[in-house]
């Protein structure tokens, strides 16, 4: 299996999900604008998802994966499947009983998350009652997590970057169809919630029944596999969500800012998150079961090569989308969002957040492909102990920024936290010799520099003024942007192809 090509499929599948998450953020924008309502939603919205990335996605994924991967290549079919099933039992025992938290202790948690909705009782109202609804996401999403973890280890990787869609899909047609019908009419998003978990889920039954590994309802307190599984997730909770957690917090300290200062993070994250998600987690997504299975082989040497590989691919990839996110904020979110209720203002507003934001793409991105180098190998300590640092150095940032740009001040705190996460991961990963770089990385940089350079140029000179962007009409921002990204990709990798770069020099093989 050609490791580029189950990247190009991910990364694919993964812009038909941002494509669709766009055209979700733009109805929810022109029918709910960006205010009480949006601000409640989101909060509510957040919490289950931040556990998801925390329990499933986060701790779950990591901490699983390089375990059942040495089952898989160690031990055989059967005693595989009896771990998937005792694993699976344990963790859905456990997500019963923090949803049934999430429902009852709904008002204690809005408290915390968003404390200055308080202020407001009609709109801390609204969000408690939207949570009860978000809620059970956890629940089914933290399960589609488990069958996506299964599925990415037999190579699967197409069917867990489909289930993403759905989800879109479930927030289009309840924003359209559903909301003339609730009172009030926000919470037919929270209702679209909770139906895309159960249909996530329901899509990759089929496929987990295909390669004989649908779990069964067994439970089975001294498996070994399974205990093992429990003392990393814990500990990986901090090594990987460390981002996630930062959010949050920065939620905490935006509901004390002017209305719509959450919506505004949103919707500038919202934009942050294609191109990691379409390279970030794509990347993450197939270099652990990789990784896990050189760790399991003890390949060293093939191991290092990954992640020199994923490396050379995001700054190749990820330098470029960052200062593109930097340098066109407006006519991006003009573009996608200023339409209906969200107003010119709502835009300059946002685009100050997603300046932010774009400052730490990088280094979102880096802590994808580096944190796995060492989750690989069952060691969950060295990234918790750099996710903590990070923590509290993302802290500090907030409270010194907050008081100088505002909202924008928590998304530069989250953008540098990041930068400084990676930086220490890849200094651990070279100290302990895990990781040994290819030569050519000096030649590779300039190369790189020369075509963002030109795509810098190209974007500048391309733009135009920012009022000519929010005064303008839709189609013709539309095709202004459309015109503006194409060049701007086609300048950056032409410059790039005289330079020698060439898509066969990044192919790579999986280890079966």
């Amino acid at each position: 299996m050609n490791l580029l090509r189950s990247l190009a499929t991910i990364s694919g599948l993964t812009l038909v999900s941002r494509i669709l998450a766009f055209a979700r953020d733009i109805l929810i924008a022109r029918v709910f604008g960006a205010g009480m309502a949006t601000d409640a939603f989101f909060v509510a919205f957040k919490l289950p998802n931040l556990l998801r990335r925390l329990f499933a996605e986060g701790a779950f994924s990591q901490a699983f994966v390089p375990i059942f991967g040495e089952y898989r290549n160690r031990r055989g079919h059967e005693e595989t499947r009896l771990l998937v099933d005792h694993v699976t039992t344990m963790l859905a025992i456990i997500l019963f009983i923090v949803t049934a938290i999430g429902i009852i202790a709904a008002p204690i948690l809005v408290y915390i998350s968003a404390p200055g909705f308080v202020q407001d009782a009609e709109k801390f109202q609204l969000t408690v009652q939207l949570l009860r609804f978000t809620s059970p996401y956890i629940f089914f999403i933290s399960l589609v997590a488990v069958a996506a973890a299964i599925l990415n280890t037999y190579n699967k990787f197409w069917v867990p970057a489909f289930a993403p869609i759905l989800l879109n899909v479930c927030f289009i047609s309840g924003a359209l169809w559903l909301a003339p019908y609730c009172n009030p009419p926000v919470m037919a998003l929270a209702w679209s919630v909770f139906i895309a978990g159960v249909v996530q889920l329901a899509f990759q039954v089929p496929f987990l029944k295909k390669i004989d590994m649908l779990p069964s309802f067994r439970f089975n307190w001294k498996d070994e596999g399974m205990r093992r599984v429990l003392r990393q997730m814990g500990p990986a909770i901090f090594g990987v969500s460390i981002a996630q957690i930062s959010l949050i917090i920065n939620t905490i300290f935006a509901s004390f800012l002017v209305a719509g200062s959450v919506s505004w993070l949103y919707y500038a994250d919202r934009l942050m998150e294609f191109p990691a998600g379409m390279l970030g987690a794509a990347l993450g997504t197939i270099l652990l079961p990789s990784l896990s299975k050189c760790h399991a082989s003890r390949d060293t040497v093939e191991y290092s090569k990954l992640l020199d590989w994923g490396l050379r691919l995001t700054f190749m990839l990820a330098v470029p989308s960052a200062l593109a996110l930097g340098m066109i904020a407006v006519p991006l979110l003009s573009t996608f969002f200023q339409r209906g209720a969200f107003l010119a203002s709502d835009v300059l507003m946002t685009s100050h957040a997603l300046v932010g934001y774009s400052v730490g793409l990088i280094g979102m991105i880096l802590v994808k492909i580096l944190a796995p180098g060492f989750y690989a190998r069952q060691d969950i300590k060295t990234p918790v102990k750099i996710g903590i640092v990070t923590l509290i150095a993302t802290q500090a940032m907030n409270a010194l920024f907050i008081g100088w740009i505002a909202h924008a001040g928590l998304a530069l705190s989250i953008a540098l936290g990041a930068c400084l996460n990676s930086a220490i991961l890849f200094y651990f990963l070279r100290k302990k010799g895990i990781y040994q770089p290819e030569p050519g990385w000096g030649r590779y940089f300039a190369k790189v520099g020369v075509a963002v350079t030109a795509l810098g140029l190209t974007l500048w000179f391309g733009m135009g003024s920012q009022d000519s962007w929010l005064a303008g009409g839709g189609w013709e921002r539309i095709v202004r942007l459309a015109v503006l990204v194409v060049g701007g990709v086609v300048v950056y990798f032409a410059v790039l192809a005289v330079l020698g770069f060439r898509p066969r020099d990044f192919s790579r093989r999986a280890i079966s």
